[in-house]
């Protein structure tokens, strides 16, 4: 992203440019919006407003090509890979839904969604799409001074890497380009990754700066240099390969160097201190590029060069951590883009150590890993230029589960061909096996490593029973629920909280479809039935607009600033209904499902009634409400 600016004489240097125009605009209007603490509060008639004026309809349009399918609009799904049409557009609702990935949400979702953006951005590209002026924030003076500062930080950065990129292609810079055109790495990808070179009389940079109006505090808080009490203000850099580091929305923060040879002296890489602007736990080498990939995945790599290859080779969805370990915060950060995670880390022992610590760290955070076999190679970056990029994506294709690779690295621990190393081995196994409460899933690894390690699934069984009895459980038992005769397929009998959740889903579907049966069934349900937070949120919006007559999905999506509570939010205006043929089919389906809401509040409030005197009113009333529904017949004329 890098490219000539400015007159004849300052051709040498370089300004850092964004490709994406969009993100310009961005910028011009909150440039450091996401660094600097403040809630941007836009009222929820303007939000409205602004979506009011985007049809839905008419704006994914300008994304993917629609086609009317009925009432609405169908394509492929932009956020994975189908061939056939599973994604739904609704002009009359304003919502969009997947029903091959699950997502939806409103307009605001979508473009979230597809600009990988937050959702303060996405208020703003419709804002402008729709010519909707938006209000600007008001800073106090510690805010002001603080963003200055912050602005001054970035901007030497910027200057820094402009400096390292122009030094690469001059002379002094010739031992450098030579070892970066032994990497194989293109002149496209050198420029889009702005790498550069730091002169081995590194004091130039600070005279540079200087030069251009920085103060020496300002140069030496951006870690760019430290002060000596011999020499002075001395640079952090000199003779290295210079990676500059972006943070997400492309504005350098630090970089990384390295050495060019085993000849060269130092450590292998020097990476910039933390800073104000610089937090290596929060941060993702390559994460301002992975998030716009379409891949439906992340690759986490140990390092730059890594994470350089695999983007030239087109996997843009990989990232590397910045010199430290794998850190929950930068789980965080991924999560907000997918929950799908492959480790494409060292096949050496230092890699499989950061493997499983990086697997429990995902795992907490709520995603799913998978290992990428690098063998006969030891990184990406070797992998990629013997075998290339057809190999690579085999390899992807056929990731490990992090489960069964965390019981193929226990294995290596154990002399199974001594008897008492493989009772021990097959002990570990139960006792892992112990971590899944769903039973189904912890049936279906039982048989999988089972399979593999020839125990028998009987044996292993008993093995994991016994185990959880002698250690306290697989966790929280979940009491029977008794089945929901709603007419709606793919019920999930061995899991009762999901079925009282999908009977939640289906009690708003139905309302949404039919609004009219909300008054006659309003004496019966209440808000706090839906014993999901987000439901209860959703529940009570939708009750109140309904009884307003202004009843419109797309309007409490966007209640929520939150893509994942979009999406959740989406999926209780679009669960999928069953085509009932009958009146009497429908009317028995709807019942059901109202009784099971119900019963379903019963049981939670019954839970809490021993500590809680507005629980126990509740389960009073819901019991009474029960007891009438048993007995009344709902007419969905």
């Amino acid at each position: 992203m890098f490219q000539s600016f400015g007159s004849s004489s300052d051709i040498q240097y370089y300004e850092i440019v964004c490709k994406n125009h969009k993100r310009e605009f961005l910028h011009k209007f909150a440039e450091f919006e996401e660094s600097v603490v403040i809630n941007m509060y836009y009222p929820e008639e303007l939000i409205e407003e602004i979506r009011q004026k985007n049809d839905i309809v008419d704006v994914i349009s300008g994304y993917v090509a629609l086609q009317k399918k009925g009432s609405n609009y169908m394509c492929c799904c932009p956020f994975h890979g189908e061939k056939t049409p599973s994604f739904s557009v609704s002009r009359s609702r304003q919502i969009f839904k997947c029903f091959g990935c699950g997502e939806g949400g409103s307009v605001l979702t979508f473009v979230m969604k597809y600009e990988n953006c937050t959702y303060i951005e996405a208020i703003k590209i419709l804002a402008e799409r729709a010519g909707v002026e938006l209000p600007q924030a008001e800073y106090s003076e510690e805010t002001k001074k603080r963003e200055n500062r912050r602005k001054m930080l970035l901007e030497v950065n910027k200057e820094a890497a402009k400096f390292y990129y122009y030094q690469l292609r001059t002379p002094r810079g010739a031992k450098a380009k030579e070892y970066l055109d032994n990497r194989r790495l293109t002149d496209e990808t050198l420029k889009n990754f702005g790498l550069g070179y730091a002169p081995v009389k590194g004091e130039e940079l600070i005279t540079y700066l200087k030069g251009k109006g920085f103060t020496d505090e300002i140069i030496r808080d951006s870690g760019l240099a430290k002060v000596s009490e011999k020499r002075g203000m001395v640079t952090q850099f000199w003779n290295r390969v210079m990676y500059p580091i972006q943070d997400i929305n492309g504005r350098v923060i630090g970089f990384g160097g390295r050495i060019m040879g085993s000849d060269d002296g130092g450590p292998k890489y020097i990476n910039s201190p933390e800073t104000d602007i610089f937090d290596k736990s929060r941060n993702l080498y390559g994460m301002n590029y992975a998030r716009k990939s379409r891949a439906g995945n992340i690759i986490l790599c140990e390092g730059y060069m890594d994470v350089i290859s695999m983007h030239q080779a087109g996997f843009t969805q990989a990232v590397a951590s910045l010199g430290t370990a794998f850190t929950p915060g930068q789980a965080n950060v991924i999560k907000k883009y997918t929950k799908d995670v492959l480790l494409a880390y060292d096949s050496d022992g230092a890699g499989i150590k950061a493997a499983l610590k990086a697997i429990k760290i995902l795992s907490a955070a709520g995603m799913s890993a998978r290992i990428i076999n690098m063998s006969p190679y030891k990184d990406p970056d070797e992998f990629m230029k013997n075998l290339g990029r057809e190999a690579f994506q085999e390899r992807i294709d056929n990731a490990e589960n992090s489960f069964m690779f965390e019981i193929r690295m226990l294995e290596r621990e154990y002399n199974l061909e001594d008897p008492e190393g493989k009772t021990n081995f097959h002990n570990q196994i139960a006792r892992r096996l112990c971590d899944f409460t769903e039973d189904i899933e912890r049936e279906n690894y039982i048989e999988a490593v089972a399979d593999k390690y020839n125990i028998g699934f009987d044996r292993l069984r008993k093995l994991v029973v016994n185990m959880a009895a002698s250690t306290g459980g697989y966790g929280e038992v979940t009491l029977h629920q008794p089945e929901i005769k709603t007419g709606i397929n793919s019920r999930n009998r061995s899991n009762p909280e999901e079925n009282a959740k999908k009977a939640q889903r289906l009690l708003l579907t139905w309302l949404t479809d039919y609004p009219e049966l909300y008054q006659k069934i309003k004496k019966y349900i209440s808000p706090e039935d839906f014993v999901v937070e987000l439901y209860s949120k959703v529940a009570k919006r939708m009750f109140e607009d309904i009884e307003k007559g202004q009843f419109n999905p797309a309007q409490i999506i966007n209640t929520f600033e939150d893509g994942n509570d979009q999406r959740e939010a989406s999926l209780l205006f679009t669960t999928k209904l069953d085509d009932l043929e009958s009146e009497q089919e429908k009317e028995k389906a709807f019942h059901d499902i109202l009784v099971s809401v119900k019963r379903n509040s019963y049981e939670y409030y019954s839970a809490r009634s021993g500590v809680d005197i507005m629980a126990l009113n509740k389960m009073i009333e819901d019991k009474k409400a029960l007891e009438e529904l048993n007995r009344t017949h709902i007419s969905l004329n």
